[in-house]
C-alpha cells in the first residue's frame, strides 16, 4: 500500500512541478523530497526539491541564508509539504531579519502547523549545530575518521593510537562534540576535536 502511495505522489508531483525545486526554484539536480514526521493527514507529503536544498534540510550541509531568501515568495505555495518545509527552514534561519519577517507573515492552518512543529525547529536558536572534525569538516553517521592523537579509554586498558581508523561512526544526538565508534571491538565515545574525517 505504501508503495502505491509513493507512486501516486510521484505522479501528482510530476504533473505539477517536474522541472524545478519548489523551495528555491532552481532547475538542476531535482528529486523528490519526503517531508519528515509524516502525519498521514495529507495526500502529498513530498515535493520536488534540489540536492542543494535537501542537503541543507537534512543537515548534511550548513544553511546558506542567501540561497533561501526566496522562501519569502515560495512559502506561499499551495502544497502543505512545501509550506511545512518553508516554515521549518525559516525557524532555523531566524537569526536573519528577513526570515523573522517572513515567519510573522506566514499563516498555517492548525493541522499544517501541527505537522510543521513536529520537527522541533521552532525551538531552533537560529544556528544549526554540526558535529565537526578537527578541521571543521561536517561529520555524518557512517563516516570513517582517523584519530589525531593517542587516546586512553576511561575504564579500560585500551590505548587508541594516533592514526587509528574508526569506521561507521555514529553521531551523539545531544552533543555535537562527541561521536561514538568502535576500536578493537569496543564501543567508545570520542571527542570530535580528536578526529579527522577520511576522504
Amino acid at each position: 500500500m505504501a508503495f502505491l502511495i509513493i507512486i501516486m505522489n510521484y505522479d501528482h508531483l510530476k504533473k505539477t512541478a517536474p522541472d524545478k525545486c519548489q523551495l528555491c526554484e532552481t532547475t538542476e539536480n531535482i528529486s523528490i523530497y519526503k517531508v519528515p514526521f509524516s502525519t498521514g493527514k495529507f495526500a502529498d507529503e513530498a515535493f520536488f526539491c534540489c540536492e542543494s536544498c535537501i542537503s541543507q534540510l537534512e543537515k548534511r550541509a550548513e544553511l546558506d541564508a542567501k540561497h533561501f531568501e526566496i522562501l519569502s515568495t515560495t512559502m506561499w505555495h499551495e502544497d502543505p509539504a512545501v509550506q511545512v518545509t518553508a516554515w521549518r527552514l525559516l525557524n532555523r534561519l531566524k537569526s536573519n531579519t528577513w526570515a523573522v519577517d517572513a515567519l510573522d507573515m506566514l499563516y498555517l492552518d492548525d493541522e499544517i502547523k501541527e505537522w510543521a512543529e513536529a520537527s522541533g525547529d521552532q525551538h531552533a536558536t537560529g544556528e544549526d549545530e554540526f558535529h565537526r572534525d578537527c578541521n571543521g569538516i561536517i561529520l555524518q553517521n557512517g563516516d570513517t575518521v582517523t584519530l589525531i592523537k593517542d587516546l586512553d579509554v576511561k575504564g579500560s586498558s585500551l590505548n587508541a593510537k594516533i592514526g587509528t581508523a574508526v569506521r561507521q561512526i555514529r553521531l551523539v544526538h545531544d552533543n555535537s562534540e562527541q561521536i561514538e565508534g568502535k576500536i578493537e571491538g569496543q564501543s567508545i565515545i570520542i571527542l570530535t576535536k580528536y578526529v579527522k574525517k577520511q576522504a
